[in-house]
């Protein structure tokens, strides 16, 4: 268990509701003080590439109409 009295200690407890834009900042912030994507980048060196993709197939037969309503929160 963490030491909720560390400012720094994850995860913060809410004081209330959430601020999400507030949050993506402070996530960002410490992505770029700590030269997350670069360091990801480095872990994978000389590993075999692999891609996602995002669209069909679709486990459940052809598009419809509900593939529409989930694609932006994607």
């Amino acid at each position: 268990m963490t030491d909720q009295t560390d400012p720094k200690a994850y995860p913060k407890l809410a004081a209330g509701p959430p601020d999400f834009p507030a949050l993506e900042l402070e996530v960002l912030d410490y992505w770029a003080a700590d030269d997350t994507f670069r360091a990801s980048i480095e872990n994978r060196d000389g590993a075999t590439e692999y891609v996602f993709y995002d669209g069909p197939p679709f486990a459940n037969g052809l598009p419809h109409y509900g593939h529409l309503l989930t694609g932006p929160a994607m």
